[in-house]
């Protein structure tokens, strides 16, 4: 089962404010520990979202809006994606994880979420839909 592990923004990730020389190699550590037992498949940190839209649909209509976003609790800071056997195997591993403690009384927290997997669909999505979405995985993997 794959899983997005998501950090959520606080007031100091959306000023901009940059972990520490130790907190990189603290994080670094973690996730050294997740590549090495072949579980990571992707991880990064997102810049705050004064550089980043939003677009927003209502029917045909499409309405963009420019970062910032006041409701941090809403923003995603940063993310993992893994391979893990359960949700309570990804809960285990990411109790450990070393996150960065925010200023001003804030919480650190991380959400987990799984990944639909094609059986999560069921008739509905067809073999020949099942192919060509992994011919699209294939192809985005050949362009990294």
């Amino acid at each position: 089962m794959r899983f997005m592990v998501i950090t959520k923004a606080s007031a100091d990730s959306e000023a901009g404010v940059l972990p520490a020389t130790e907190d990189f190699d603290t994080m670094g550590k973690f996730i050294e520990e997740l590549v090495d037992d072949g579980v990571l498949l992707a991880a990064d940190g997102l810049q705050p979202s004064v550089k980043g839209a939003r677009i927003y649909f209502d029917g045909e209509t499409k309405t963009v809006v420019d970062g910032p976003f006041t409701e941090t609790k809403e923003l995603i800071a940063g993310y993992w994606l893994v391979e893990m056997k359960s949700l309570e195997e990804c809960v285990e591993r990411f109790k450990r994880c070393p996150v960065q403690r925010p200023g001003s009384g804030e919480r650190t927290n991380l959400e987990i979420r799984q990944v639909f997997q094609a059986e999560d669909f069921g008739e509905a999505f067809t073999a020949e839909q099942q192919e060509a979405v992994e011919q699209r995985r294939a192809k985005a993997a050949g362009n990294g």
